[in-house]
């Protein structure tokens, strides 16, 4: 009896020592977020109640009174714009992975590891998300600008609302090729299907990707715990394998 409630404190205490802390998520960030999470809720008890977006809406939403307690945007400018408004916990804020862009199908053989296709392709549609919510949209756009061809294709552009939005019109089929986050598409060194081209840095700004623990989550444990998770080697490991860089 007394062994067993020995187990049965040691529960209650582990219990009581975990927290759940909401996160507001950028799309291009799902997939490896959603490992992240279970490692997280594995390592520490705690648990990450994720939600999935455009970084533009999810500002918005915060600003607004929306109960997320940190938020990891696709961008470095949102988390700073808070910051400046005091809506975040003062001195929290890092950069957690850097994004990079691709063009990509889910044909094979359909976009060549140049890019050329945008050139020379004769495709009825080219999908983006919407470069005003989406940092990845705006450096789709960026990226045309600086070869020379957004007149020519901007009768093509579908924009899906975020990124994760834009993906599906392209893995479906609706659009034959456009502009994704590489982490959406690549896994472990390659693209894990279709055909696509990995944006050379030169052509946009970086997509560096800031987090930051929110007004809401300063006296949560489950929020400290959480931003220190994502710098650890287990995180950055996973990070790494859906192609950012750190």
């Amino acid at each position: 009896m007394k062994q067993l409630a020995g187990v049965l404190a040691l529960i209650a205490c582990h219990a009581a020592q975990a927290d759940e802390v909401q996160v507001a998520v950028a799309a291009n960030f799902t997939a490896p977020m959603q490992k992240i999470a279970a490692a997280f809720e594995q390592d520490t008890g705690h648990k990450a109640v994720l939600a999935f977006g455009a970084t533009g809406k999810f500002y918005a939403q915060i600003v607004n009174g929306a109960p997320f307690e940190v938020l990891l945007a696709a961008d470095d400018e949102t988390p700073a714009r808070l910051e400046a408004e005091r809506r975040t916990v003062p001195g929290t804020r890092f950069t957690y992975a850097t994004g990079k862009l691709a063009l990509w199908s889910a044909k094979d053989g359909y976009v060549d590891d140049q890019g050329q296709v945008l050139k020379t392709g004769n495709y009825a549609h080219l999908a983006i998300a919407n470069p005003k919510t989406a940092p990845y949209g705006a450096a789709a756009i960026e990226t045309l600008n600086k070869l020379g061809v957004y007149d020519r294709v901007q009768g093509k552009l579908v924009q899906g609302e975020n990124i994760a939005q834009t993906h599906q019109f392209v893995s479906t089929g609706n659009a034959p090729l456009g502009f994704v986050a590489l982490s959406q598409v690549y896994r472990d060194g390659r693209f894990a299907s279709g055909s696509g081209w990995i944006v050379p840095d030169n052509l946009h700004g970086p997509i560096r990707q800031d987090a930051v623990i929110l007004a809401r989550g300063g006296a949560n444990p489950a929020a400290k715990a959480l931003a220190s998770y994502l710098k650890s080697n287990k995180a950055r490991a996973i990070i790494r394998s859906y192609g950012y860089a750190l």
